[in-house]
């Protein structure tokens, strides 16, 4: 790993278990073993960090719950994968975010104190739920849904339930409620599905 790549990776652990206004550039130079000079032949800023170690998180992300959504046959049981992928692969990731989920805290964080950078986080939730509303409507289309569900409803509960799991699997560190508050969001896409 190069030393930049050490950097952004040093940084997410940061970031998720301390928020981005907590951690100090001396804290991720801590981490890594390095000197301010070898960050800032990297990074100007620490703002521009940020944007480097939030692009590297959603590489993370499509990779850990995107993985064999392709050989899902119908768009419903894409939704399922992912949320397994998401309980099984994404938030027991402790190596990444040691934290938890590094955009929920992202996203609480900066939203009053740096605006700018927490429009860049929502704008990846913003594009996710677009994901759970295209599948729901494909589903839909296929004449495979229930009459009468309203899918942008359901892709905003299903995003509130993954936000849910994320804050209290961060809290308690619980595979049992985690387990369970995703076996609820399946349950209610099987119980939506004909």
């Amino acid at each position: 790993m190069s030393l930049k790549d050490r950097i952004i990776h040093e940084s997410l652990r940061q970031f998720s278990t301390k928020g981005f206004m907590s951690t100090t550039i001396n804290d991720i130079l801590e981490g890594v073993g390095t000197s301010k000079g070898g960050f800032y032949n990297h990074f100007k800023s620490k703002e521009e960090l940020f944007f480097a170690a939030l692009s590297e998180a959603r590489k993370i992300w499509r990779q850990k719950n995107l993985a064999g959504l392709d050989r899902c046959p119908r768009p419903l049981d894409k939704i399922k994968r992912l949320l397994e992928n998401y309980r099984d692969r994404y938030l027991p990731d402790f190596e990444d975010f040691p934290g938890g989920c590094v955009f929920v805290a992202l996203a609480v964080e900066l939203n009053d104190q740096h605006p700018h950078l927490a429009r860049e986080v929502n704008e990846g939730f913003r594009r996710f739920k677009a994901l759970l509303k295209r599948l729901l409507d494909q589903e839909q289309q296929g004449g495979t849904l229930k009459n009468g569900i309203d899918t942008t409803v359901v892709a905003e509960m299903i995003f509130g339930g993954l936000l849910g799991a994320s804050v209290a699997f961060t809290a308690d560190k619980s595979r049992e409620h985690l387990d369970q508050c995703i076996e609820g969001l399946i349950a209610f896409l099987n119980m939506i599905s004909l």
